[in-house]
């Protein structure tokens, strides 16, 4: 694919394309990464001093020590099918998310392009402003389902909630409507740049790459890769924090982490793991979100597109 021949993603299919193709990228995207993501919760929720070992001797729950030991531990501990606690909340909310960023995205970069010249932003701008806005609305449309996810995946062999229905029941018994968006100010603060920045690297690297020829196609999941581990380094300490809210409420020593401190807000939760932890704390789980980022960015990037080249090719030969 020559780059003269490739498209910016604000460029791409009708509305309905765009909602399908996103919302597929967002499944296949979720259900191929779920391992890696209830990894990275595990290990962020870990709350023992990085710095002072001994600490560990006080920790009530399991002791995941890196990734692959966290791995070792959970299948010992909890069997295969803990790798994808939480996954129906994670592919719903994969799929209404992925649906519509990608659809706020398109639409914000078309308005944008319909202000007067004198308005106009460069190219870069643009796509952060859009990606920063279609991510910031997206995770407050999609939030309750991050939160359930979490909850989920933080379950050890003691379950916590019976079912998904039995989770939204007692979360709005319990704690109320409030109770669905614990930490979402962390998380919107989180994505807004996070989702800018991974828009406007993949639109300023989708071109130059495009005529790279890797085993899975193109260089669109190469410019997502890239892309991602960029932006996700940046905004990490919102993660953790974010993770650590949203298990908090009545069930918060019930999870497989039993000392999960009580946090309230977020600057409160920073400065709280930052005394207790060390800065390392905030960093908990970096290594494999970035491993998850990877296959899970490119992965979103290059079936949206394959999706949306197929749409428009069966579009192509009806019309024919």
């Amino acid at each position: 694919m020559s780059s003269e021949q490739t498209e910016h993603l604000k460029d791409e299919g009708s509305r309905l394309q765009v909602l399908a193709a996103g919302g597929i990228a967002g499944l296949i995207s979720r259900f191929c990464i779920a391992p890696l993501d209830v990894i990275k919760i595990r290990l962020q929720l870990q709350v023992h001093s990085l710095s002072d070992p001994a600490s560990r001797y006080d920790y009530h729950g399991p002791y995941y020590k890196g990734t692959l030991g966290a791995f070792r531990t959970i299948l010992r501990e909890e069997g295969l099918t803990a790798f994808w606690k939480g996954n129906i909340p994670a592919e719903l909310l994969y799929l209404t998310y992925g649906a519509t960023q990608f659809s706020l995205y398109r639409n914000t970069t078309r308005f944008l392009q319909t202000l007067p010249p004198n308005w106009r932003l460069a190219d870069t701008a643009e796509s952060f402003a859009s990606g920063a806005i279609a991510g910031g609305v997206a995770t407050t449309a999609t939030y309750p389902f991050d939160l359930l996810r979490t909850r989920f995946a933080a379950q050890g062999a003691e379950k916590v909630y019976a079912s998904l229905w039995s989770s939204v029941r007692d979360i709005a018994r319990y704690e109320g409507p409030r109770g669905f968006f614990q930490g979402s100010t962390a998380a919107i603060g989180q994505v807004v740049p996070y989702m800018g920045l991974f828009f406007a690297s993949y639109e300023t690297l989708k071109i130059p790459l495009a005529g790279l020829d890797l085993p899975i196609g193109s260089g669109d999941a190469f410019a997502g890769v890239l892309a991602s581990v960029a932006s996700k380094t940046a905004v990490f300490p919102l993660d953790t924090v974010r993770k650590r809210l949203q298990v908090q409420g009545p069930t918060r020593s019930k999870y497989v982490h039993r000392n999960i401190p009580l946090y309230v807000g977020v600057y409160s939760t920073l400065r709280t793991i930052v005394q207790r932890e060390g800065p390392r704390g905030l960093y908990r789980g970096l290594p494999v979100s970035l491993i998850k980022a990877a296959p899970a960015s490119a992965i979103t990037m290059w079936t949206y597109e394959r999706a949306m080249h197929m749409m428009r090719r069966y579009e192509d030969h009806e019309d024919g």
